[in-house]
């Protein structure tokens, strides 16, 4: 398979990252599988210092570069990555956010040593934003799923989920950016080509999957969903190149699907996800025959949540 991304890269990056970000637990939720009808297996990629899997990714891009100053966009996840990784190397960190962007992530990001500068009312104007003043002052703007080490760092998932003694019928991925999803099915579909590998994304942010769907650019003007991480309205034209030849479906979960995939992660699991990382469960909720009997796995890829979320969305009885 032709490829910008080639399993070398994976397999270098996997060696050199971090090892706090590597080998994170992977196991079949016994409760979930039984409510599901399916056979669930459950990777968390929250055990760690920033709570999300762009550690990886950030951690690898880091390695390699040899700039002193970074800026870069982010709903949270990404830019505490970036912060942590920017931190270790003494490399000077921007992140840009938006002004409704989770104030416990933003929070976090500050904490890690970064300037985050607030702006606009969604990620991609505050990426707008970014790119700008990165061009203006000649500084690497970096863009997730764009930069090749972001997909690279994703990818090592996709190593050690290919260590399973089983293989995979399907593996559904949050759909983002597209660096989780293109990274994963990289490697899962150059080692495990009948693994379905399956986007899902939240119906109040569809941009990524009516691109995919459609073979173009489709723009939203706003996106209306809970799932912060994956709430994309400009989709990344790069993105939805690596995609091709690599995804085999996209569903779109409906925002009470991904509360109720919350509650049941944290009382079937004893998880705490975020929206963006339950969402591979809500696609199981929704489409149940389609996974009957069928061995499937999906990435919790994040657990930064406000008191306010986890009271409202995960222990309110009412939602």
């Amino acid at each position: 398979m032709t490829h910008r991304l080639t399993l070398t890269e994976v397999e270098n990056a996997h060696r050199a990252i971090d090892p706090v970000f590597l080998n994170t637990p992977q196991y079949e939720c016994e409760p979930l599988s039984q409510h599901l009808g399916c056979r669930l297996i459950l990777k968390i990629e929250t055990m760690n210092p920033i709570r999300s899997f762009k550690g990886r990714g950030a951690d690898w891009l880091l390695y390699k570069s040899t700039e002193s100053q970074i800026i870069c966009a982010s709903a949270g996840n990404f830019g505490q990555a970036v912060a942590y990784s920017c931190r270790k190397k003494k490399v000077k960190c921007t992140v840009y956010a938006s002004t409704t962007a989770n104030a416990f992530k933003v929070q976090r990001m500050r904490d890690l040593g970064a300037e985050v500068i607030l702006f606009g009312d969604d990620f991609d104007t505050a990426k707008q934003e970014a790119k700008r003043v990165a061009a203006v002052n000649n500084v690497r703007f970096v863009e997730d799923s764009n930069d090749i080490e972001t997909l690279a760092g994703a990818g090592t998932m996709g190593l050690e989920l290919l260590k399973l003694p089983f293989a995979l019928d399907a593996l559904l991925v949050p759909l983002g950016n597209g660096a989780l999803l293109n990274g994963l099915a990289r490697i899962i579909k150059e080692r495990s080509p009948k693994t379905k590998m399956i986007a899902v994304q939240a119906a109040g942010a569809p941009a990524m999957v009516e691109s995919w769907q459609q073979g173009k650019l489709v723009a939203h003007e706003k996106v209306s969903t809970i799932a912060d991480g994956i709430a994309v309205r400009l989709p990344v034209a790069q993105a939805l190149t690596d995609m091709k030849e690599l995804v085999d479906d996209a569903l779109l979960v409906q925002e009470q699907t991904i509360i109720r995939a919350m509650k049941l992660l944290h009382t079937q699991a004893g998880i705490l996800s975020e929206p963006s990382g339950a969402v591979g469960v809500a696609a199981l909720l929704e489409n149940k025959k389609m996974f009957s009997n069928q061995t499937v796995a999906t990435i919790l890829c994040g657990s930064n949540l406000t008191e306010e979320q986890i009271n409202t969305w995960i222990t309110d009885t009412r939602y």
